[in-house]
C-alpha cells in the first residue's frame, strides 16, 4: 500500500517503485558548489557548477563566469568533467583552475586561460595525488596550491598498479593517520606548493615534511603565504591548529601562540584574519573571527558581539576583506547570512544579506560582492549584492528555476515548540526550530504517514536550504519532519554545548541522549497535535551519524511510538567509535574524560547496551568504507538485533564512505534513496 492510500493520499507508488522518485530528484540535480570568485577588477564572477550524470555514475563539474553587472549571461569556460578551484590573477585577465582528466586515479591538473581574449589553456602542473586550493600571488608571479605528497612506498616496484605486497609497512607514532573519503593522509601530507604563472618552470614544495597544512593565503607583498597546520609534536593530543607563515625560500613562522584552532586565514594590510577559538579540547564552540598581527601575536577576536558560529554548516569560508572590514558567514537559527565584522570588534557584526536561505559561498572584488545561496525550494544559485534592484541582490544564475520546472520542488512551514522544562542550554522562554514539508499532491483532509529526521554533528542545523533527503520524502508521500534540538549549531554556545558528557570538565551537559532527546519527541509530539495531516499512529524515524545515534537511541526508548526507524552510517558504540574512528580520541573533547579514564560513560550514553528494548522494524544503511563511524558500529547492531529475532534488515554500500548520502556515486545515492522510501512505504502503510 501506498504511504498515503490508506487514508486516501497520493503516492508516487507502492513499495518497489520509488526510484521514479529517486531518479528525478537526484537525476535533475544542478547546483553551484563552493565559493563564488570575484575579479580584481569586480567586472566577472567565476563558479563552478556540478551536475549529476546518472547514465555516467559521476558528477560532472565545470567553471563557468559571468558578468557581475549581467551584462553578459553565464557561461562555461572548461570542458572537462570535473574541474574546479577557480582563481583570478590581480589584472583578471587569467583564471587559473584545478581538473582531474587523467584516468590514473587522483592524478589532477592546474590550469591558467585567458578571460577576456583567445588563447590557449595551459597547463600549469600535473601532481600525481590531487590539486587543490590555487590563490594567485597579488604581483601576479606565482600560483600557491596544495597537494598530497606521497612516501616513498607508494612508488614502490609494483605498489603503483595497486599491489600493496610491494609496500613497506607503515610506521603509526600518532593519531588521526587516516580520514575519511581519503584514506591514509599521514604518509601523504597535505603540502604547500608554488609555481610559476607564465609556465617557465615547475612546482615547488615549500612546506615538505610530515605535517599537513591547509588555505593558503597570500601576503600583500607576495613574498609569503599564511596556512593553518599542526605543525608541533603533540598536535593529536592537545588537538591545536596555528597560524604560519611561508616565506617562497620555506622558512616557516608561526604566528600564533598556540594551544587553540586558528584556521581559514585571509590576510590583508592589517593583518591575517581566522576563523576558530581558543579551546580545541571543548567541542563545540561558536567558531568566531579573529584578527593576528601580520608579525604574529594574539588573536584578538571581532565578532564576540554575536553569540554565534562562523564555522557553518553549509560550508566554511575564509573572511573576505572587502572595504575596510570583514565579510564572514554566520548560522542563526537555521539561515546562513552574510556578515560585515568591523576590524576594530567594536560593532556586532551585522548581516549585509537577509530572507529565509542559506548562503554557502561568498567572494568580493573592487565594489563587487557576490555570494552562492539556496532556500528549502531551490538549488544553489549566484547573486550579487546590488541595492538598486528588489530585495537587494541581482540573480546571475538560474539554475533554481530550471530545477524547479523539472521537479516540482515543495515548501515546507517553519515552527517553534517550547523547550522541555529543565536542562542545560535552555533559558526562559527558549524554543526548538522546526519545520514540516507536507508531501506532493497534499490534500489537506487526508492523513499521512510521518518521517521524522535527525541531522546529524550533532553540532550541525537543518534549515532554510534545499535538502534532496526532504524532497524525495515529499516527493513519496510523506510528512516530513524536522527540527534543531539542542547539541545543534546556529545558536548561543551553550545550546550547542548542552548535550556534552555529564562529566565534562568545563561545560558539563546532559550527554548524548538527553535533553536533545527531550527535545525531538517535543517536537514530534506538537506536530502531531498542531497539523492534523499527520497520522500519529504511522510514524517513522531515520537519521545518520549523530543522527544515526539518534535513532538507535529512540529505538531503545520509544520504539512503540514508532513504526520503523532508519539509523544510517550511525555512532551505535561510543567506546569503540573512539577506538576506531578516523577522530578518535577526539570525541573527549564532548564527552569530558577519555576512555581510559572513565569507559563506563562512553557506554552509559552508547545505545547498543541498551540494544534488547528495540522492538520496532529496524533498516540499518551503511558504507563499508566509512571511515568516520566505521561498519563496525552497524555489524555490532545488526548482530545484536538478529540475535534477539527482531526485524532488521541491512544494507552496506560498498566502496563508499560517511559521505554516500551527499556525495556519493549517483548511481548508489539512487539505489540508498529507493530502499529507504521503499522500507517505509511498506512498514508504515
Amino acid at each position: 500500500m501506498t504511504p498515503g492510500a490508506e487514508a486516501g493520499g497520493t503516492s508516487e507508488g507502492a513499495a518497489g517503485t520509488h526510484s521514479a522518485v529517486a531518479e528525478r530528484v537526484i537525476g535533475n540535480l544542478v547546483q553551484v558548489a563552493g565559493n563564488p570568485v570575484v575579479s580584481p577588477s569586480g567586472h566577472w564572477v567565476a563558479f563552478t557548477v556540478a551536475r549529476v550524470d546518472l547514465e555516467r555514475n559521476t558528477t560532472r563539474t565545470q567553471v563557468w563566469l559571468a558578468a557581475a553587472d549581467g551584462s553578459a549571461p553565464p557561461r562555461p569556460v572548461t570542458g572537462g568533467e570535473h574541474d574546479g578551484g577557480p582563481a583570478f590573477s590581480p589584472d583578471s585577465r587569467t583564471l587559473v583552475f584545478t581538473s582531474r582528466r587523467s584516468p590514473t586515479k587522483g592524478e589532477a591538473t592546474l590550469h591558467a586561460l585567458a578571460v577576456d581574449a583567445p588563447g590557449e589553456t595551459r597547463t600549469l602542473a600535473s601532481m600525481p595525488d590531487g590539486v587543490s586550493d590555487p590563490a594567485v600571488s597579488p604581483d601576479g608571479r606565482w600560483v600557491a596550491f596544495t597537494s598530497r605528497t606521497q612516501h616513498e612506498r607508494y612508488r614502490a616496484e609494483g605498489a603503483a598498479d595497486g599491489d600493496t605486497s610491494w609496500q613497506a609497512p607503515r610506521r603509526i607514532e600518532r593519531f588521526m593517520t587516516r580520514l575519511n573519503g581519503e584514506g591514509w593522509v599521514f604518509d601523504r601530507p597535505q603540502h604547500v606548493y608554488v609555481v610559476p604563472l607564465d609556465g617557465t618552470a615547475g612546482p615547488r614544495n615549500l612546506t615538505p615534511g610530515e605535517h599537513q597544512h591547509e588555505g593558503p593565503a597570500w601576503a600583500p607583498d607576495s613574498a609569503s603565504l599564511v596556512v593553518s597546520a599542526a605543525r608541533h609534536d603533540t598536535w593529536d593530543l592537545d588537538l591545536a591548529v596555528d597560524l604560519y607563515r611561508v616565506a617562497l625560500d620555506g622558512t616557516v613562522t608561526r604566528l600564533t601562540a598556540g594551544g587553540g584552532y586558528y584556521a581559514w586565514p585571509s590576510e590583508g594590510l592589517a593583518g591575517v584574519a581566522c576563523i576558530g577559538y581558543d579551546d580545541p579540547t571543548t567541542y563545540p564552540q561558536n567558531a568566531k573571527v579573529g584578527l593576528v598581527p601580520a608579525e604574529g601575536g594574539p588573536v584578538g577576536w571581532l565578532s564576540a558581539g554575536l553569540d554565534r558560529t562562523f564555522e557553518c554548516t553549509a560550508g566554511i569560508v575564509a573572511p573576505v576583506w572587502h572595504r575596510g572590514a570583514l565579510l564572514a558567514l554566520a548560522e542563526n537559527r537555521g539561515t546562513t547570512h552574510v556578515h560585515r565584522v568591523a576590524l576594530d570588534g567594536a560593532a556586532v557584526p551585522a548581516p549585509v544579506t537577509s530572507g529565509s536561505l542559506t548562503v554557502k559561498g561568498l567572494g568580493a572584488g573592487d565594489g563587487t560582492v557576490a555570494y552562492a545561496a539556496s532556500a528549502v525550494d531551490e538549488v544553489t544559485d549566484v547573486f550579487v549584492l546590488d541595492p538598486a534592484v528588489p530585495g537587494g541582490a541581482r540573480r546571475l544564475t538560474t539554475f533554481a528555476d530550471r530545477y524547479r520546472q523539472a521537479v516540482e520542488p515543495q515548501v515546507w512551514e517553519r515552527f517553534a515548540v517550547a523547550c522541555p522544562t529543565g536542562g542545560p542550554g535552555a533559558g526562559e522562554g527558549a524554543e526548538i526550530d522546526a519545520w514540516i514539508m507536507r508531501p506532493a499532491g497534499f490534500d489537506p483532509a487526508q492523513r499521512y504517514p510521518v518521517l521524522l529526521n535527525v541531522h546529524g554533528g550533532p553540532h550541525t542545523q537543518y534549515g532554510e536550504t534545499f535538502f534532496d533527503e526532504a524532497q524525495m520524502q515529499a516527493a513519496a508521500g510523506f510528512a516530513v519532519l524536522m527540527s534543531n534540538p539542542r547539541g545543534g549549531s546556529g545558536r548561543e554556545e551553550r545550546w550547542g554545548q548542552a548535550i556534552l558528557g555529564p562529566t565534562h570538565p568545563k561545560a558539563p551537559g546532559s550527554g548524548w541522549g538527553g535533553v536533545d532527546v527531550d527535545d525531538v519527541m517535543a517536537v514530534l509530539d506538537a506536530a502531531l497535535e498542531r497539523y492534523p495531516f499527520c497520522d500519529p499512529g504511522r510514524v517513522g524515524m531515520l537519521g545518520g551519524s549523530y543522527g544515526g545515534y539518534m535513532a538507535t537511541e529512540l529505538a531503545t526508548r520509544f520504539s512503540s511510538r514508532f513504526r520503523g526507524i532508519c539509523t544510517e552510517r550511525a555512532v551505535n558504540n561510543l567506546l569503540t567509535l573512539e577506538q576506531s574512528s578516523d577522530m578518535a580520541t577526539m570525541f573527549r573533547a564532548e564527552i569530558g574524560p577519555n576512555h581510559l579514564e572513565d569507559p563506563d560513560v562512553y557506554r552509559r550514553h552508547s545505545p547498543i547496551t541498551r540494544v534488547k528494548d528495540i522492538t520496532c522494524p529496524m533498516l540499518i544503511v551503511h558504507s563499508e568504507d566509512d571511515l568516520r563511524c566505521p561498519i563496525g558500529q552497524a555489524e555490532e547492531l545488526f548482530v545484536a538485533l538478529r540475535l534477539l529475532g527482531r526485524d532488521v534488515t541491512f544494507y552496506r554500500f560498498p566502496g563508499e564512505t560517511h559521505e554516500l548520502s551527499r556525495s556519493g556515486s549517483p548511481v548508489h545515492r539512487r539505489m540508498r534513496a529507493e530502499i529507504i522510501l521503499d522500507w517505509f512505504a511498506e512498514k508504515l502503510a
